[in-house]
């Protein structure tokens, strides 16, 4: 087994992204605590939960790269998601045991196409009552497995694309490419309601993060196997050039003592950018203040295991 120790964690901090392939069964924690035990004492945290049923792009910020956690779960993402048709569960998925509807109306794949356009663009979504969303304190999910009653207000999300790959009653496979705060459960249970019936998710694979896809990614249960500095991407894979600040040495040191400089900012708003440093990597991330100037968000040091 391949460990950072203490000593090296200290000459060189570990800083970077790691793509995996999260297994079934697993919950993002497990593979976070995995994780965490190969590049002790640094920090590791995910960055977008996944299921336990689920598998696919989970990516784990290590090092420093946790201040990025929230970046990275704005990135777009795309699925491809199994759905039973003819059924529901509390979950809206498999997790608990689906009831099947009696005498359920079976859509054709005709009746599904014509629905999809309805669940593209900018939505409100009720997120299922299992989930991770806080009321009152408590997650949703211990709420609803206490017996609690409560409701969740919709919330905005946004579908870039949407489409049929395999329909065969009562299995129906969709791609899905979303934006973040998504719940895929969900979808599947209001496409179900708008045709009449029900639905669970009975399987779901993350294929991509942004750039991340699931192609490159590593298996968690091969990260004994090598280093982990070997498998560790750069974080300016996140942030295309369009993106991007790029700053000369004499910049770079303005913000390593945290100081505001001066440039275009790359697109509206105030931020936050990346900061590409002289060695083409990312350096930093500022805001825009309202004194005109780029102020440090974060400055990140670069290092290996």
């Amino acid at each position: 087994m391949y460990r950072c120790s203490n000593a090296a964690y200290q000459a060189n901090p570990v800083f970077g992204l790691l793509n995996l392939n999260k297994p079934a069964g697993w919950t993002s924690r497990d593979v976070v605590n995995r994780v965490e035990r190969l590049v002790g004492p640094a920090r590791a945290g995910h960055a977008g939960t996944l299921d336990p049923l689920a598998t696919g792009v989970l990516v784990v910020c290590v090092g420093t790269a946790t201040r990025l956690i929230q970046h990275v779960q704005r990135l777009p993402k795309r699925y491809v998601a199994t759905f039973l048709l003819g059924r529901r569960s509390p979950s809206d998925d498999v997790e608990l045991e689906p009831e099947i509807i009696a005498d359920a109306p079976r859509p054709s794949i005709e009746e599904i196409e014509q629905a999809i356009p309805g669940f593209i663009g900018d939505l409100n979504q009720t997120p299922p009552i299992y989930s991770a969303i806080k009321v009152a304190g408590q997650t949703s999910y211990n709420l609803a497995r206490q017996g609690e009653s409560f409701s969740l207000p919709p919330r905005p999300v946004t579908v870039y694309q949407l489409s049929v790959i395999r329909y065969d009653y009562p299995e129906l496979v969709l791609d899905i490419h979303c934006g973040s705060g998504f719940y895929v459960r969900a979808l599947g249970r209001d496409l179900a309601a708008s045709l009449g019936t029900g639905a669970v998710m009975s399987g779901l694979v993350r294929t991509a993060i942004g750039q991340l896809r699931v192609e490159q990614a590593v298996a968690a249960e091969a990260l004994l196997e090598t280093p982990i500095a070997e498998r560790l991407i750069s974080p300016r894979l996140l942030f295309k050039d369009e993106e991007c600040l790029f700053c000369n040495e004499a910049e770079l040191e303005e913000l390593r003592f945290g100081r505001p400089v001066t440039g275009d900012c790359p697109g509206p708003g105030d931020g936050p950018w990346g900061v590409i440093g002289p060695d083409g990597r990312l350096a930093a991330m500022v805001r825009l203040k309202p004194d005109g100037k780029l102020w440090p968000k974060h400055v990140f040091e670069h290092a290996h295991c």
